[in-house]
């Protein structure tokens, strides 16, 4: 039986970041059940689907195989085959994943997969309803978030970096927007479970939040 850390949280927590520094430090295997469902969303995008076409969504979701692979320690996703990794991170795919995580059948697929994981590994995983439905017996539970300001902040400092042209107060409401989505959202909302420990990042270091994460795990 896999020893297991769950980390859920809001759009822009950083909640990648810290579980892969994590995974690094206690030796466990980072599942980024994002990028998961990232993928799908590019398989969707690449099929010209729109979010609100539900029912062409469900349909695509039978041919599409998403698969995580660590390639010289470096994760890597693949979507039928195909390299993606590069794509993840694009906001049309932020946006299209989090309006498609909402259906079911897109939860469905994927769900097994991440659940065998974590049964036969240990793992940490990260996502926005691991504690409360993908791993609700996870040995340790963290919710962890920071004030939208913050997390729009870190989001601008990161597309400026890529050169990118953004607006922060566009990338502030999108994130408040995603925030209601997430939170609202019939199946598998966002929130955080009745045993997680809360961990707010606004003020902290990438280095205080690893050390007090890895610090409740064994």
């Amino acid at each position: 039986m896999g020893y297991n850390v769950a980390i859920d949280g809001p759009a822009g927590a950083g909640k990648s970041t810290i579980a892969k520094l994590v995974a690094e430090k206690k030796g466990y295997i980072y599942v980024d059940t994002g990028a998961m469902y990232r993928g799908l969303a590019i398989h969707f995008l690449d099929r010209g689907i729109k979010a609100e076409e539900t029912e062409k969504v469900i349909e695509a979701c039978k041919d599409a195989d998403v698969r995580i692979c660590y390639e010289g320690g470096m994760q890597q996703v693949y979507l039928n085959g195909m390299n993606i990794t590069g794509r993840l991170r694009d906001e049309a795919v932020g946006r299209m994943t989090s309006k498609c995580s909402v259906i079911p059948q897109v939860r469905e697929k994927l769900l097994d997969l991440q659940r065998e994981l974590a049964r036969t590994n240990d793992v940490i995983m990260d996502g926005r309803d691991i504690g409360t439905c993908v791993l609700p017996c996870a040995d340790v539970k963290i919710y962890l978030t920071a004030s939208v300001e913050t997390r729009a902040r870190r989001r601008y400092d990161e597309l400026k970096a890529k050169g990118e042209v953004c607006d922060f107060d566009e990338i502030a409401k999108d994130i408040k927007e995603r925030d209601e989505r997430d939170m609202n959202r019939a199946t598998a909302p966002l929130k955080q479970a009745a045993d997680a420990v809360l961990v707010d990042s606004s003020d902290m270091t990438i280095e205080e939040v690893v050390n007090t994460i890895a610090g409740l795990c064994r």
